[in-house]
């Protein structure tokens, strides 16, 4: 078979996937629009409860806006890589990392330090296979957020990133197995586990 034929049936099938991907999005599946919402609004629910219960004031900052990204991933596209427990944990934990150590060693030149901290955490997530986008917003919050964060130091990549984050990621396992037509994640071991508790619908 020539190279320019073998180019041309990967290309029409590129094609025909990209068509049936563009065709599934445009479908509307109430189950899983109903499974999004109530997952999506337990998961945010939950950390907000806990920051406006049982922190003070002074420390309202478990609820960051990195976690409405990563919902969108883990209940509104849970087949995706970019949401699966590995990127979601580990895309969070680097990139927190990162934006909290620029923040701390580079004097506080924003047009340097946030574009550096965004732009290292995704090549630090692309190494490690755990791309995850709200991941660049979670290292932009340590360096442009408010003096409480910036004065949590490392323990921002403890409460509120990975606490959050480990929030968000039962409540899916949870809530993304509860029905026979949603499994999460993709990898089906976690899945099976919760499966066969009974949790499926």
């Amino acid at each position: 078979m020539s190279k320019t034929k073998r180019i041309g049936q990967k290309i029409k099938r590129n094609a025909r996937i990209s068509k049936y991907i563009i065709y599934k999005e445009t479908l509307v599946d109430y189950r899983e629009k109903f499974w999004s919402f109530i997952g999506a609004f337990t998961g945010i629910g939950l950390i907000a409860f806990i920051q406006s219960k049982y922190l003070l004031e002074t420390e309202n900052m478990f609820l960051i806006g990195s976690f409405g990204a990563s919902s969108v991933l883990v209940f509104g596209a849970i087949q995706s890589p970019l949401a699966q427990p590995r990127n979601v944990i580990g895309g969070q934990i680097i990139s927190a990392l990162i934006g909290v150590t620029i923040a701390k060693f580079i004097p506080d030149i924003i047009w340097l330090t946030a574009p550096l901290a965004v732009a290292t955490s995704i090549i630090a997530m692309q190494f490690t296979k755990t791309l995850h986008p709200p991941g660049g917003a979670t290292a932009l919050i340590a360096i442009i957020g408010t003096e409480n964060i910036k004065n949590l130091g490392y323990f921002y990549v403890l409460s509120p990133v990975l606490l959050g984050s480990l929030t968000l990621l039962v409540v899916a396992l949870i809530f993304n197995n509860m029905t026979k037509h949603r499994s999460y994640p993709t990898n089906g071991s976690l899945t099976n586990a919760f499966k066969s508790k009974g949790l499926k619908g």
